[in-house]
């Protein structure tokens, strides 16, 4: 509520213990409808945070008419009311009076007075409401900061909130139509609970905003999308950003077969590393130990993270170790230690690992020629490294080095279309980290359409 716009206040006497002699003020709008103050009262919850008791009384109309059968009506009963109100400094507050149920003598029917500045569906005032929504826009605090903020329960906060994002986001019972059109699209699953339950998004890559969201990972994902944009609205999409998932690639080329689709380095390169790399690097252990050279075993013990990195990120480790960066500073209260980057040589490791494995120099040799790939943006030239690849790995005889083989065949077209397009996972992988921070904060999501319109409005912000 505008405070300023708003100066007409009820000033009313306020005494704050009686061991003061001096009489302190709470100042009340008057735009509370129809409740005028009489009294304050205040105490201490066991939180040690004030709580203050506005107690009043509430205007009551001399005739009121029956909304059933237009009869006059007679006051009935009357009930005590208490409606939590915005909070005074850094405590909170809330509003006491009585207010009446009406009596139609005819129809014998009951009707509750009206409460003016009550929220709908809360038992706190409208004004209370819009300060938790204010709060919820900023996108600055959690649910239960908010609450503690505002002194409303973290259910009716959420609820509040998803009454909020609802009339952003949903119209007419499903998810609005994008206002912005977009050339490129991007597709990934996402863990949504435990127990092996997944969810998928598809975002707007220009600017990262989650344009649809829905439990699953198959194609009625895919269907159910266009189905709300609209063929008209894809006809101006010319390529998809995706991972290897197969389901995701057929429905869009079913539905849109003009569309191309884009695999991008982030997801070529963690196959490679995970599925070739690091299962050679166990099987050249095993070989090592079986032959008996145990020296050059040693050598591959410990060694997943130099040898599925790049030369780029080892020189870089070497380098802040040389110059004594320091990843943890000293503390003298707790006793922390101080912690340096360890001059391991990494690099140099890494070309001893390579001089003895001729399988991982082969691996070393393909990650350079990727890496090379993918920032070519002419076809062609794209082409031809990624057969050199595709050379090596037949070359190679290992089973792994022909598992990346077929990987990339399969794959081909998605792959060349990167130099065309030029757009990469960063931003859908940039949502999902955002996702597990969001689920960390609020330790899951029961309500899972909640959940997807929280991630549709951070995605936003």
């Amino acid at each position: 509520m505008d405070y300023i716009e708003n100066l007409q206040f009820e000033q009313l006497s306020l005494p704050f213990g009686e061991e003061s002699p001096k009489q302190e003020y709470l100042l009340i709008p008057s735009s509370l409808q129809g409740f005028h103050n009489t009294d304050t009262t205040s105490l201490f919850l066991p939180s040690g945070r004030k709580s203050f008791c506005m107690n009043g009384t509430l205007d009551v109309p001399e005739e009121r008419s029956c909304p059933s059968c237009g009869s006059r009506m007679h006051v009935n009963q009357r009930f005590q009311k208490t409606l939590k109100h915005l909070p005074v400094g850094n405590g909170i507050s809330c509003i006491k009076f009585e207010h009446v149920q009406y009596l139609c003598p005819d129809c014998g029917r009951t009707h509750m007075q009206e409460i003016p500045f009550q929220s709908e569906h809360h038992r706190i005032t409208k004004e209370l409401e819009e300060y938790v929504r204010v709060l919820l826009g900023l996108h600055t605090f959690t649910n239960k900061e908010i609450s503690e903020l505002s002194g409303v329960g973290q259910n009716i906060v959420k609820a509040i909130d998803k009454q909020r994002l609802e009339g952003l986001y949903i119209e007419d019972g499903k998810l609005r139509h994008p206002s912005e059109q977009t050339r490129f699209l991007g597709i990934d699953e996402f863990k949504l609970h435990n127990g092996h339950k997944y969810a998928t998004h598809i975002i707007n890559m220009a600017n990262g905003h989650i344009l649809w969201i829905a439990e699953g990972k198959k194609k009625q994902v895919v269907y159910d999308f266009i189905e709300l944009v609209g063929l008209e609205w894809m006809s101006h999409v010319e390529a998809v950003a995706l991972d290897m998932n197969s389901d995701f690639q057929e429905a869009f080329e079913e539905k849109c077969p003009h569309l191309r689709m884009v695999f991008d380095y982030f997801h070529i390169v963690k196959n490679f590393n995970d599925k070739v790399v690091g299962e050679i690097r166990k099987d050249e252990q095993k070989r090592l130990i079986a032959e008996g050279d145990l020296e050059a075993a040693k050598l591959l013990k410990h060694s997943k993270y130099i040898v599925t990195s790049s030369r780029e990120t080892l020189a870089r480790k070497d380098r802040e170790a040389k110059e004594g960066r320091v990843l943890r500073k000293k503390g003298k209260v707790f006793s922390v230690s101080e912690v340096k980057r360890k001059d391991i040589g990494y690099l140099e490791r890494y070309e001893s690992i390579l001089q003895k494995n001729r399988l991982l120099f082969t691996a070393d040799l393909i990650k350079e020629l990727l890496r090379e790939a993918y920032a070519s943006r002419n076809e062609s030239r794209m082409q031809e490294l990624i057969t050199k690849v595709l050379d090596l790995c037949v070359n190679s005889g290992n089973e792994h080095m022909a598992w990346f083989w077929r990987l990339l065949v399969r794959h081909f077209d998605g792959i060349i279309s990167h130099a065309v397009y030029h757009i990469s996972a960063g931003k859908i992988e940039g949502i999902n980290n955002k996702i597990k921070t969001l689920r960390r904060q609020a330790y899951g999501y029961p309500d899972d359409e909640y959940f997807f319109l929280k991630l549709i409005d951070m995605s936003r912000h």
